[in-house]
């Protein structure tokens, strides 16, 4: 891993020393699963229920906070199986799916959410117009129940097509009353009101944390980070981490701590996990 600054490790060596009472949060897409063509086949890295359960011994509880639907995370993540063993630790595996908007846990064991915003069937019924007027016909539609995600990455020139479309889909979206979220060659409509930022903010306050790491990889996850960054300025230890490619930069320069995609967020969790012990033995 590699601290930005003096400031990102203090912040790392703070949270360490408040692990018992913090709650690492994690974004599911370029953080635990590699970014892939096909996103129904992005696989949570194979380390990761290893690393999540070690992990759940030093901290307060573990949130995975995505734009995917919950049921989708988890099965792709085997989230379910992972919440089996953190719960019989006695923790607790959170997952926060579509922004926030539904949610899971290892204790509740069942998936919770809204009806779909209004707007969106005659959002998707107008859609194919738009791509076919931005030479985007062939991207990939992906229908997540509470949103819509528009995919360029298998088009010829996904980055062309993403700048292409991203003016019109928010024109659309805006006539009816939806927002559009920018990804990594994915621009995602849906309902206003939730966002990453706010499970944040509520799961912190509910949870009575100490500390919070928030780890993600592009701009779905700013508000987690100026979240985060709020929490610190009310005296709770606070990380903020980008899992970063060569795709997508935009987080890096409110990091604390860089690393490289998913391989390198276990890597991360890892050392955190061994230092939080290291620091509790010695306490």
């Amino acid at each position: 891993m590699l601290f930005s600054s003096i400031e990102g490790e203090r912040r790392y060596t703070e949270l360490v020393r408040a692990a018992a009472g913090s709650v690492i949060g994690l974004d599911f897409d370029g953080t635990l699963a590699p970014i892939v063509d096909d996103p129904t086949k992005a696989h949570i890295h194979p380390d990761a229920r290893e690393v999540l359960v070690d992990l759940a011994s030093e901290v307060a509880a573990i949130a995975v906070i995505t734009g995917r639907p919950a049921r989708q995370a988890l099965d792709l993540g085997g989230l379910e199986e992972v919440g089996d063993a953190i719960g019989a630790a006695g923790k607790e595996l959170f997952l926060f799916g579509q922004y926030g908007n539904e949610r899971w846990s290892s204790h509740r064991r069942r998936i919770v959410g809204p009806r779909p915003p209004r707007g969106l069937a005659t959002f998707e019924r107008e859609l194919p117009r738009v791509l076919r007027q931005a030479d985007a016909a062939d991207a990939y539609i992906e229908d997540k129940g509470l949103a819509v995600a528009v995919h360029t990455r298998r088009l010829d020139d996904p980055e062309a097509a993403f700048q292409r479309l991203l003016t019109p889909l928010r024109t659309l979206a805006s006539g009816h009353g939806l927002i559009v979220e920018p990804g990594r060659n994915v621009i995602e409509v849906r309902s206003s009101g939730a966002h990453k930022g706010l499970v944040v903010e509520r799961l912190a306050e509910e949870l009575g944390a100490e500390g919070f790491l928030f780890a993600g990889d592009d701009l779905g996850d700013l508000e987690a980070f100026e979240a985060v960054a709020t929490l610190e300025k009310h005296g709770l230890a606070a990380l903020r981490v980008c899992s970063a490619s060569r795709e997508e930069s935009a987080l890096l320069e409110l990091a604390d701590v860089v690393v490289h995609g998913p391989a390198g967020v276990m890597d991360l969790l890892r050392a955190f996990t061994r230092d939080a012990r290291a620091a509790r033995a010695g306490g």
